[in-house]
């Protein structure tokens, strides 16, 4: 089955609905998403989203606050695009119905919070749910237009290009550009052959990886994982973002307490009540992430204790229940009343800050392929995440990729002679898969070597260690995939452990320590030899045949 549209997006977080919205009246638009529409980590952010709103801020500020926070591995230009035209994407959400918070009876200026690395208030939130805030305005103008059509419990298989329809032509090239995918139906049980002229890549990040993380089941490094196997470039996949403070408790499933917590007079304690971030930070409890989930981190390893506080009980009870009503109910669901008792907290895998390499205007090096979001990488976050930066991103990136998706639509009278030669899904020879065994050993020991050996401290020892283990992982889990039929729970497993391999390849090969990333056999930062960006490419020539859609290698 073959299932032609004019732009084809892969997920349904705000880069993704934010490009739908502004493409669907160009040409008809597919969303495809692995689960229900509104199920993607923009849901579950809690902070806010990151802008200049008050006239005690300034552009510059951001700038800064953003630069000095990415470690020197910022894009400058591109940081600047991100905060000078945030103010006018806000505006937009909110003219479709986004409510933030307001001062004043919900009359006045917008209630602004403050997050680790901003020197002024400039986060505008919806109580402790923005992101389900912008993600539920943004769903309500999807479904009121009539040129987008949703294809949900969907999940991409392979990128469809030129250079594996044609052998002369070189992954990732100039030449080579994105035609399509190959998508399951993970209901049917039937792959599904979409046609685009313009692919999106907005399929988040990949906190799956790590056996303790803040993200969704979703988070399998899906378009990581796919676009690389097509040859686009991916930058910087050493450093992935800790949050430091998740609930910690058995059933919470690593539930996160939002940084504005802190941002509110929160205060990071040991388990003997003592204060300890101001022997790391001038700015304390409030210093960037990656200083308080390092430092979170060893105190932990040093006491042995399995969770340190955070204590907001000095605060009154009122402004807790007010200003954070879902952290506060969820947290008396699990036993804690934060009112009146510090709440136990752990570090636990969060954000990605590297992805594929993008421009200013949201394109890969394969032309017609997109990306936007987390999976993204733009330069704006550099070597750590400034807090509440990233819905900003997925606004920013989606909206400017829209002008040069538009042109190459209209680029595209001779694209049906390419879209003629992709041949339909053949499983061939694979099977019902007797061994579904392997699929959650395998994923539970990636998830664990992840996070034993490449997490918030790393060294090379541990570090080689991880690479001869995934190396072996991958062996068996690409003759798993060619022997059986395919599954979601298979397509998951393949692409957590390429992204792991990625995070392993980019933290082996950067010898300094600089934000995120962090060994401690070099514990320093080298500017003079590191002060620059990891990318990688896959050259390897995979063919489509007609015999045979699955991708054959040819090296």
């Amino acid at each position: 089955m073959t299932i032609e549209k004019d732009f084809i997006i892969i997920g349904s977080g705000v880069a993704g609905l934010t490009f739908a919205l502004k493409v669907c009246e160009f040409g008809s638009v597919g969303i495809i998403t692995k689960d229900v529409l509104e199920e993607s980590a923009t849901k579950y952010a809690q902070g806010g989203i990151a802008s200049v709103m008050a006239e005690d801020d300034s552009f510059e500020l951001h700038v800064k606050d953003t630069m000095e926070t990415g470690r020197g591995l910022c894009h400058e230009d591109f940081v600047r695009i991100a905060c000078r035209e945030g103010p006018a994407r806000i505006r937009e959400l909110i003219h479709l119905g986004a409510n933030f918070d307001r001062s004043g009876c919900g009359q006045g200026e917008f209630d602004l919070g403050k997050e680790g690395g901003h020197s002024k208030r400039r986060i505008l939130h919806a109580n402790d749910l923005t992101g389900w805030e912008i993600e539920r305005t943004l769903i309500e103008a999807i479904h009121a237009q009539d040129k987008i059509e949703i294809f949900e419990h969907h999940m991409a298989i392979d990128l469809i290009t030129r250079s594996r329809l044609e052998e002369s032509i070189k992954p990732g090239s100039e030449q080579d550009e994105a035609l399509g995918l190959y998508v399951l139906d993970h209901r049917s049980q039937k792959v599904e052959t979409f046609v685009g002229r313009v692919i999106l890549m907005a399929t988040g990040g990949a906190g799956k990886v790590y056996i303790y993380t803040s993200n969704p089941d979703t988070a399998t490094g899906d378009g990581i994982a796919v676009a690389y196997r097509a040859g686009a470039k991916i930058a910087n996949m050493e450093f992935f973002q800790f949050h430091p403070t998740c609930l910690y408790h058995p059933k919470a499933k690593s539930f996160l307490i939002s940084e504005t917590v802190r941002g509110e007079g929160g205060i990071l304690r040991l388990q003997n009540g003592q204060t300890f971030m101001e022997s790391y930070h001038s700015l304390g409890c409030l210093a960037p992430r990656d200083v308080v989930a390092q430092a979170i981190d060893y105190e932990m390893k040093k006491s042995g204790d399995d969770y340190v506080l955070l204590d907001a009980t000095h605060l009154e009870g009122y402004r807790i229940r007010e200003r954070f009503p879902n952290i506060y109910k969820t947290c008396m669901d699990y036993g804690f009343d934060m009112s009146r008792e510090p709440l136990p907290v752990v570090p636990a895998a969060h954000y990605m800050c590297g992805g594929l390499v993008v421009d200013a205007n949201g394109q890969t090096n394969i032309k017609r392929l997109f990306a936007s979001g987390e999976v993204s990488f733009s330069g704006l976050h550099g070597a750590n995440r400034l807090a509440s930066n990233s819905l900003l991103e997925g606004l920013v990136l989606s909206h400017r990729a829209v002008e040069k998706a538009v042109s190459l639509l209209k680029k595209s009278n001779n694209f049906q002679k390419e879209l003629d030669k992709i041949p339909d899904w053949d499983p061939g020879s694979a099977v019902d898969s007797d061994e579904s065994v392997v699929v959650s050993h395998n994923w539970d020991e990636i998830r664990r070597l992840m996070w034993n050996y490449v997490g918030i401290v790393r060294s090379t020892k541990r570090l080689k260690r991880a690479e001869r283990r995934i190396e072996l992982l991958l062996e068996e889990i690409q003759e798993y995939y060619w022997n059986f039929k395919i599954t979601k729970n298979t397509l998951e497993l393949r692409n957590i452990a390429i992204t792991a391999q990625l995070i392993i390849q980019g933290a082996m090969t950067r010898k300094e320590s600089r934000g995120l990333h962090y060994n401690l056999d070099y514990p320093d930062p080298d500017d003079l030899n590191w002060k620059h960006d990891t990318i990688v490419q896959n050259t390897v020539h995979r063919l489509i045949t007609q015999t045979n859609p699955r991708i054959v290698t040819h090296e």
